[in-house]
């Protein structure tokens, strides 16, 4: 009797402790995924400001106090991808991370995604924060606009690091049209807008999976994290409206290159992705050009290999 009265409270316990143990590593693992998801938030010292400027109002992140530096994000990601590196520079530098217009939570204007306008769109937000000079720093479709802000303004840009994308009309670019793995370069229209409704986390998954070295590298709360801000709504048209502009871009950036752009600039192309070729691309545009490589990565230099990335943008903005 007793031994069958203390089965039966020990196997009354042991559920109990059973489901307490699963709560507490359930706990662990959400808590743990949080403190690890590798869409990291801003330095609590940043502000947001909404800055109206040529036509648009962009969503522009602040923080820091020293030199300037602006740093460009392209697609697939918003400003939110430099978080590791903003937490780095702010400490010494003014940081400066706005999302291109029809992007992120800047607005969607109906015109104006020609790089060209868009380097416009920066320069008026340094005018608006009382920045004469910065440092550069850009990715993707960002180093497009960091180019033509560049060509511009070239007395304002001190130093540009361009990171894993080329130039239209620079170059290779008629060989790099030709790729298979850009078709979405063409890839817009009313009844593209109406396939990708909806279905937006599946749209950038093939962008973070076929252009990635690892697709594991980019985790499960950056990819919702995206595709939440990529379902707001028109954020995917004005997306593909960047692209639609590729043709006028290149002959801008072919009127650009007569003139040479004489600040020092670093290349970095990611290892399984442009490589080599970024560098040769930026010397076509560029006097003073040292390239590198980030090992290990594919595209997504922040996602996949964030430290070796911010290592190199802050020694070369460091002059080391």
């Amino acid at each position: 009797m007793h031994s069958s009265a203390q089965a039966g409270r020990s196997s009354g316990v042991r559920p109990i402790a059973a489901i307490f143990a699963s709560l507490l590593i359930l706990l662990l693992i959400c808590s743990g995924s949080s403190a690890f998801a590798a869409v990291e938030p801003f330095p609590s010292a940043f502000r947001i400001e909404r800055i109206s400027v040529n036509g648009a109002t962009l969503h522009v992140r602040v923080g820091g106090k020293g030199p300037a530096v602006v740093l460009l994000h392209g697609f697939g990601d918003t400003g939110d991808m430099w978080a590791p590196l903003a937490k780095v520079l702010y400490k010494d530098h003014t940081v400066i991370v706005p999302d291109l217009r029809g992007m992120g939570l800047s607005s969607q204007p109906a015109s104006g995604y020609d790089k060209k306008n868009q380097g416009v769109d920066i320069a008026m937000v340094m005018d608006k924060l009382n920045v004469q000079k910065a440092d550069l720093v850009t990715h993707d479709i960002g180093n497009m606009v960091g180019y033509a802000l560049a060509a511009q303004y070239s007395d304002r840009i001190t130093k540009w690091v361009v990171i894993d994308a080329p130039l239209p009309g620079i170059g290779p670019w008629d060989e790099i049209l030709k790729s298979p793995m850009l078709w979405h370069f063409n890839f817009r229209g009313p009844d593209v807008d109406r396939l990708v409704k909806g279905r937006e986390r599946i749209y950038l998954d093939r962008f973070y999976n076929d252009l990635s070295a690892d697709p594991k590298a980019i985790d499960e709360a950056t990819r919702n994290h995206y595709a939440k801000l990529y379902a707001r709504p028109g954020n995917m048209h004005y997306a593909f409206e960047q692209f639609a502009a590729f043709a006028k871009d290149a002959t801008d950036n072919k009127a650009f290159a007569a003139t040479k752009l004489t600040m020092p600039i670093l290349a970095l192309g990611a290892e399984k992705s442009f490589g080599d070729q970024q560098a040769a691309v930026i010397r076509e545009v560029g006097t003073k050009v040292d390239g590198g490589i980030i090992t290990g990565s594919g595209h997504w230099i922040m996602e996949e290999q964030p430290a070796q990335t911010v290592s190199k943008v802050r020694a070369f903005l460091d002059g080391k």
